[in-house]
């Protein structure tokens, strides 16, 4: 599903000598300026589960981040008003957090901050099997949920509850030296 140009393109988020690429990727063409807009163009099928995720999110997200669009995905960012210096692959652009998105054959979630820190990804994997019989799904940063059926939602509230946008900021500027 990736459409990387090239490895010498991609800027790294790097973490104790792994990379992650940037967040500039292809995937399933949505062209919206809002949320709103980017549900409306969803498939009927897809439009319940989107919005259920970005309640579940915004719900128990700490104040601070603010859901927008973000690299053609719902993104929650702490905005520019919280962070000036902006995310390190292009400064004019918010500190991107969760992305959210419909992909041909999944639904994707996107936590930069699971990649980040062990520890919290030691906790959401384990909490995982508590919450699913499904094997997890994941890559770097994302968990793909092939069917909407499959995804924990409380889990999801619990894991969107733990960062706060100074925590985030503290742990990214950890990461990359802006």
């Amino acid at each position: 599903m990736w459409n990387f140009q090239s490895r010498a393109t991609i800027n790294p988020f790097w973490n104790r000598n792994k990379l992650v690429p940037s967040l500039g990727f292809e995937r399933m063409r949505i062209k919206a300026k809002t949320p709103d807009d980017y549900v409306a163009q969803l498939p009927e099928d897809r439009r319940d589960v989107i919005n259920r995720m970005r309640n579940t999110l915004v719900g128990n997200l700490p104040s601070g981040f603010e859901e927008q669009m973000s690299y053609g995905m719902i993104g929650y960012v702490v905005p520019k008003k919280v962070y000036p210096k902006g995310y390190h692959v292009n400064p004019q652009l918010p500190l991107p957090f969760i992305h959210l998105a419909s992909q041909k054959n999944h639904i994707g979630f996107y936590h930069m901050a699971l990649y980040s820190d062990d520890k919290l990804l030691n906790w959401f994997t384990t909490e995982y099997a508590k919450f699913s019989k499904r094997k997890l799904d994941m890559g770097k940063s994302c968990v793909r949920f092939k069917k909407p059926d499959h995804i924990p939602f409380d889990l999801i509230a619990k894991l969107a509850k733990k960062i706060s946008p100074q925590e985030w900021i503290s742990m990214y500027e950890g990461i990359i030296k802006p």
